[in-house]
């Protein structure tokens, strides 16, 4: 059985994950606009840094705070861990989601400082459709789904892979390019680059990523239905609160 951290220690983890991540999604956006002109491999860049970097943070930050980084993973795990006490607290919640969006804000702005990019320039990438909503509905589905999906099923160890493949795929099969996550959509309004969505378009996008969150869950139980036994020893769930019973990115 595996002590966990202070909440204090997980919430800063939290923090300096979801920094680290935005960092890597907005400079590598940077990055591949000097690089290349050809919009498909700006994307191809972003996605592959993107891809390397989540599945690092899962590795490294995971056994701290269960490497969560979304606020929708945070709220997913509280839902069906509610009962039976095995997910994150209110309190927990209400340490986590703040330090999320902190940390994405602060990881868009890490990004523009690196590349000498005016610190906060609000961004003007107009991404209000109702497709791009729809993309973000499956985007955020799918990852709740495969996350609690891999803990019902005994098999959280894959996450690091698993999810950090899942995101690399639904940057280019969603319509959205998969921002999936509300503590990164906020932090990349902050950011007038190739990964930036204007102020304007954030509360859709949230509003499509939590429907997300609900359909995603409701998969789970349709799919996997209540935790095994052998699920409930898996102790680490990443993008799931870091347990000594938990059953759950």
């Amino acid at each position: 059985m595996t002590e966990m951290a202070p909440l204090g220690r997980r919430a800063a983890v939290e923090l300096v994950g979801t920094g680290a991540l935005v960092a890597v999604v907005v400079g590598s956006g940077i990055q591949a606009t000097k690089l290349s002109q050809d919009v498909g491999v700006q994307l191809l860049a972003n996605s592959l840094a993107t891809v390397f970097g989540l599945g690092v943070l899962i590795a490294l930050l995971g056994p701290v705070s269960g490497a969560h980084f979304n606020p929708v993973v945070t709220l997913a795990a509280w839902w069906t861990g509610r009962r039976d006490g095995d997910g994150p607290t209110l309190r927990e919640v209400a340490a986590y989601l703040p330090a999320q969006i902190l940390g994405a804000i602060g990881g868009a702005v890490l990004a523009d400082a690196m590349f000498a990019e005016p610190l906060v320039h609000w961004s003007t990438h107009d991404r209000s459709a109702p497709h791009l909503w729809l993309g973000e509905v499956v985007a955020t589905a799918g990852l709740v789904l495969l996350i609690f999906g891999l803990a019902r099923a005994g098999r959280a160890h894959f996450a690091p892979v698993a999810v950090a493949s899942y995101i690399g795929a639904a940057y280019w099969f969603t319509s959205s390019t998969s921002f999936a996550n509300p503590a990164v959509t906020i932090g990349r309004a902050f950011t007038d680059t190739f990964a930036g969505i204007a102020p304007a378009s954030v509360p859709t996008f949230i509003g499509a990523q939590l429907v997300g969150l609900v359909v995603g869950v409701a998969l789970v139980a349709v799919l996997f239905g209540r935790p095994t036994v052998a699920a409930a020893e898996d102790v680490v769930v990443p993008h799931g609160e870091h347990h000594p019973t938990a059953t759950g990115r």
